[in-house]
């Protein structure tokens, strides 16, 4: 009886430990398959942008989305404060991004300019957005504290594609 005891236990320790190494295995090829799927993107960007610069691929997407998806006053009818609110990134100090957002009022000569600076050092490269129902923008969301960061003009697959550009760009700048 304890031999039999004893062969089923080590049956139940080889069968829990291929179980283990199967899903090590799996964790491994997901994480290959995100990195191949962040390599084929990087790459398309930088045909796009005639760029041979991972970075500089990627800050000319990002930009040209915020440029693209940028909060005109046109798009906010009925609003009473209707600014034009737009944004450029770049790269600071190794490690920081910087966000230069300019606000222009619709009527006369008002522009306010506010520069954010973001070490992404220690961060988790994802980025949250939320574009509710109800409104006219989606809302970035500062990685570092979960303040709102950046604000666009409502369109969910803009939103999907500037927050994907902008994971892959903090990723890239977390390099140093």
């Amino acid at each position: 009886m304890g031999m039999g005891l004893t062969r089923q236990l080590g049956a139940a320790m080889a069968l829990a430990l291929a179980c283990c190494a199967s899903a090590a295995s799996a964790a491994e090829g997901n994480a290959r398959l995100e990195d191949s799927e962040q390599q084929r993107y990087i790459a398309g960007l930088k045909r796009l942008y005639l760029t041979g610069d991972e970075r500089r691929a990627l800050l000319e997407h990002c930009n040209s989305l915020l440029g693209t998806y940028a909060l005109r006053a046109g798009y906010q009818v009925g609003q009473p404060q209707r600014d034009d609110l737009s944004y450029r990134l770049s790269v600071g100090h190794p490690g920081e991004l910087l966000a230069r957002e300019e606000q222009r009022a619709e009527h006369g000569t008002r522009l306010a300019v506010r520069t954010e600076r973001l070490s992404v050092f220690g961060l988790d490269p994802f980025i949250r957005y939320e574009c509710p129902q109800s409104g006219i923008t989606c809302t970035f969301y500062n990685p570092a504290d979960g303040s709102p960061w950046l604000r666009t003009v409502r369109d969910l697959k803009g939103a999907e594609e500037l927050a994907k550009a902008l994971s892959f760009l903090v990723r890239n700048v977390q390099k140093g």
